[in-house]
């Protein structure tokens, strides 16, 4: 278990410390340099557990490019390392603070600069919010399908950083789909543009996505040219109710292979369904062993669930109830966007993996779950984007007993195993951060890991942008 505290190169008396806040004065306001404590143990991790997370030096709240700019000029000059951040919801340990690092708090630099009909695109700072970018474009007719289920916090520059993926995937594609290009301040200060606002573009190397699911351990962005789509229609929902998981996964298979294009498919397993109605009282069959939702914003989405519908009886379901309109499919939606809250009150804490397998492997990867569950004598619910193979097991435990604690690591560590068995990856969507750096070597290999430091070297020779993470 990796319980240590991240470490890096710091400054060891209170002199050098000292001439750091000077320095970093020098450039930015009062306001803008957090040095309290009480106040900056607040920014030193992100919702993971499991994670260790050190003390920064300083919190630095930029609002203008040129003041990350000199924020990192100082941390070259001093052989700080810096902690890129955004809304800290990610569930790897990407953005915890090191020792004496300085973390760079992007949320101030929120402005949306520019939303594009023609052309598709808006151009935002690293700070603007999900939910609040996807309600500006949409009042032009457009929109911003990528859609983590922290949307309403997380922001722009957190999902690039982590490669973030949501419910919509199935149909759209995550994040790095729809970032065109980047201005990034390298570690030495420079500004860097990559990508293009044009549709199509292909001049070079792609710097663009390689910073994408960095996590902040290349450089910094501080602009970002995003793709957009015109608004679909309001989509439609389906529930389906399975006897088990392995005929849900069927389904699933069938929908896929039928190439029928649903707008979010998703999965919950009995576990799952119990925690929601246990903190909702939502009224779900709790007789259930798999909840299958399948959505459509076509023009004809009843239609389509019709005929999905019957894939999901052919497969098997016990029950399938299409909504009668967008009110009535809110409601279904409603008890997956609450599955992992609902799963976090079980014990009071989780760990939540992201493990993605081929979805043809889908119906093994819950079975071998359910099984690792009962080893552990642990409660490990899962919720699935069954569309994409994306399942989210959540091990549920107490922190205050030890040997739960030890069983709900071995457990989440045999989780991934599982998955990579299954010829699939240790994370779709949340990225390595601190949390699977010993599954990234694993997962891609000795010359893969070889690769991967080389281009960590060309972009940040003195190891100062986010010291400790990915690997």
């Amino acid at each position: 278990m990796i319980m240590s505290r991240i470490e890096a190169p710091r400054s060891e008396d209170t002199a050098a410390t000292g001439n750091l806040l000077d320095l970093l004065l020098g450039g930015l306001p009062a306001e803008a340099v957090l040095t309290d404590p009480d106040v900056t143990a607040s920014y030193a991790h992100d919702m993971a557990s499991f994670c260790p997370a050190g003390s920064p030096a300083v919190v630095v709240l930029p609002r203008t490019v040129e003041q990350v700019q000199h924020v990192m000029r100082t941390a070259t000059a001093l052989r700080v390392p810096v902690v890129p951040q955004g809304a800290r919801t990610g569930l790897s340990g990407a953005a915890n603070a090191s020792d004496g690092c300085i973390v760079l708090s992007l949320t101030r630099m929120d402005r949306i600069l520019e939303i594009n009909p023609v052309d598709r695109i808006a151009v935002v700072e690293p700070g603007v919010v999900n939910a609040a970018l996807s309600r500006a474009v949409g009042e032009h007719g457009l929109y911003y399908p990528p859609d983590p289920s922290s949307w309403e916090m997380c922001t722009i520059g957190g999902n690039i950083g982590t490669a973030s993926g949501g419910l919509c995937c199935v149909k759209y594609g995550v994040t790095a789909e729809y970032v065109l290009g980047l201005d990034v301040v390298l570690a030495d200060g420079r500004l860097m543009s990559t990508g293009r606002r044009t549709a199509k573009g292909v001049a070079g190397y792609d710097l663009t996505r390689l910073f994408v699911g960095s996590e902040g351990s290349l450089g910094i962005v501080v602009r970002a040219v995003l793709g957009l789509r015109p608004k679909p229609p309001e989509q439609l929902v389906l529930a389906a109710e399975f006897a088990s998981a392995a005929a849900a996964c069927d389904a699933v298979c069938r929908i896929m292979e039928g190439g029928h294009v649903p707008s979010l498919l998703e999965l919950m397993d009995r576990t799952t369904v119990k925690a929601v109605n246990a903190m909702a009282q939502m009224g779900l069959p709790e007789s259930t062993e798999a909840l299958l939702l399948a959505a459509f914003d076509t023009t004809a989405p009843a239609a389509d669930l019709a005929a999905v519908g019957a894939l999901c009886e052919a497969a098997g379901a016990t029950q399938v109830v299409p909504a009668d309109d967008v009110a009535e499919s809110e409601l279904l939606l409603q008890a997956r966007r609450l599955s992992l809250t609902a799963l976090e009150a079980v014990k009071g804490v989780t760990m939540i993996d992201d493990v993605c397998v081929p979805r043809s492997r889908l119906a093994e990867m819950l079975e071998g779950v359910d099984r690792i569950a009962g080893k552990y004598r642990l409660t490990i619910g899962v919720v699935a984007h069954a569309g994409d193979g994306n399942t989210h097991p959540t091990v549920c435990f107490d922190p205050a007993d030890p040997d739960e604690s030890r069983r709900a690591r071995e457990s989440f560590d045999e989780i991934m195993a599982l998955g990579l068995e299954l010829g699939g990856t240790i994370t779709g969507e949340h990225g390595v951060g601190v949390l699977k750096k010993e599954w990234l070597a694993r997962e891609i290999g000795p010359v893969g890991m070889e690769m991967q430091r080389a281009v960590k070297q060309a972009f940040d020779p003195l190891n100062i942008l986010n010291p400790g993470k990915l690997f």
